[in-house]
């Protein structure tokens, strides 16, 4: 099986965003008129990562680094609640501050995870289909097309997990188009940088993935399929 010199090294920075993205969240923060998560400095970013996974490498090592995160986000949230319930040192003062910034709420946990796999899935497999039906050409149309049909799922299962049944719908919708409107934005307006990096990464390693035949099960847990037919890029 063919071995990337850099996917390695993006699938770990994409797990590090992925894990501080969650440690901030929990601060509301102001932009304009609208009260937003700290995550969204850092969450959508995650997207952008799936693109490149996609586009450069294919679907299955999309698949592995999804699986990842999700699996480190699940330690994280393990660890802490392991951590926060130790009984603490007398001469330690900082309990609740420490419960504040690392406790999570079991809901917003389980609505945060589940958002995250649905999300990411839903943006590769349409990434994935897209590059098929357009042979390759008019990347934005597919890093823009998977992320209004992806964000649009994320959006609402985080908010209606979280908020169902305690905030009445009007603030639910709300809260939900000005989340993903932002969050679109936030990713059209990185395009560019996605087609920096894109060209770089397929230049660098000499791949372009097409998922012609390739398995869209999102519990295999191959690294890469061996039916991912690829492409050698020439410049």
């Amino acid at each position: 099986m063919r071995r990337y010199r850099y996917l390695d090294i993006l699938i770990t920075a994409f797990v590090v965003i992925l894990l501080v993205s969650n440690l901030v969240a929990q601060k509301v923060c102001r932009i304009g008129p609208f009260p937003v998560s700290g995550a969204l400095i850092l969450f959508p970013i995650t997207y952008i990562f799936g693109n490149i996974f996609t586009e450069v490498y294919g679907y299955a090592a999309s698949r592995r680094a999804i699986w990842l995160g999700f699996f480190g986000t699940a330690l994280l949230y393990l660890i802490a609640t392991i951590t926060i319930a130790l009984p603490a040192d007398p001469g330690w003062h900082n309990q609740q501050a420490f419960s504040t910034v690392f406790g999570f709420i079991p809901r917003i946990l389980a609505a945060s995870l589940a958002a995250f796999w649905v999300g990411e899935f839903t943006n590769s497999y349409v990434l994935a289909r897209m590059k098929l039906l357009t042979n390759g050409r008019w990347l934005w149309t597919r890093t823009i097309g998977s992320t209004v049909i992806s964000q649009i799922v994320d959006t609402v299962l985080v908010i209606v997990f979280t908020f169902g049944g305690v905030l009445p719908w009007n603030t639910l919708v709300s809260i939900i188009a000005t989340q993903y409107i932002l969050k679109v934005a936030y990713e059209v307006l990185a395009t560019p940088i996605t087609y920096f990096v894109i060209g770089i990464l397929k230049k660098a390693e000499s791949v372009d993935a097409f998922d012609a035949h390739t398995s869209f099960n999102p519990f295999s847990f191959a690294v890469q399929d061996d039916d991912t037919s690829t492409q050698n890029v020439r410049y």
